[in-house]
């Protein structure tokens, strides 16, 4: 029986090496992913309408590169996906952060600013509280006032201070700084003290944005507990 002669490729790493490519050869781009495609798929043609019957085409290996090639074309589209969705979330906390302008909020920290009429602060509990106690001191270290706020879930949220001594009398306008005394079952739990400040601008590094607060400095906005 007379042999059937062919000039094309006899199986897919032939097929590769007609490209120019090897087997392990990953493609940077999308465009070379898809011009890639395309000679595969070319030179695949051929080879299946010229192939030898006697040394007849690996259908496995074949297949493997098909899912070698569409797997790295899926992870081209997924790399295109999140960048439109990184976008999209930058202008969205772009937008965010710029509606803070002019508003409180509170991020770790222990001080309080008493205006002469109010003070308030915030706190950070990890679980549930029966009793939470706050205990307000002065620049020289006393303890001014201790205010009882009783019961509280586990969360953040804000206190307000009216500036009363424990004897009724009003404290002078100025900076102080509070303790806290979160207890469940008689054990004492974790809580995290959170100072107020105002939002003056926001700024923007890179793909961070950060928070002007004026006297507390500039923060990261993902160190904002809550927004009042």
């Amino acid at each position: 029986m007379a042999a059937i002669a062919s000039n094309q490729p006899s199986n897919s790493a032939d097929v590769f090496a007609s490209m120019g490519l090897g087997q392990s050869t990953k493609p940077t781009s999308a465009s070379v992913t898809a011009d890639m495609e395309d000679r595969f798929l070319t030179l695949l043609t051929a080879q299946i309408q010229n192939q030898d019957p006697l040394n007849p085409l690996d259908n496995a290996q074949v297949t493997s590169q098909l899912a070698q090639i569409n797997t790295v074309n899926g992870i081209e589209k997924l790399n295109a996906s999140l960048s439109k969705l990184l976008a999209a979330y930058d202008s969205s906390q772009a937008m965010q952060s710029a509606n803070l302008i002019g508003k409180g909020v509170l991020i770790p920290g222990s001080g309080l600013d008493f205006n002469g009429t109010i003070g308030a602060g915030g706190i950070k509990l990890d679980s549930p509280a029966d009793s939470v106690i706050v205990n307000i001191i002065d620049s020289a270290g006393n303890t001014v006032s201790a205010e009882n706020l009783g019961a509280r879930a586990a969360g953040s949220f804000s206190f307000v201070w009216d500036g009363k001594k424990e004897d009724g009398t009003t404290v002078p306008a100025g900076t102080y700084r509070f303790e806290i005394e979160a207890l469940s079952g008689g054990e004492k739990l974790e809580a995290t003290a959170l100072q107020l400040g105002t939002v003056n601008a926001v700024t923007r590094n890179g793909n961070q944005f950060a928070l002007d607060l004026g006297s507390l400095g500039t923060v990261p906005f993902e160190q904002v507990q809550q927004i009042i």
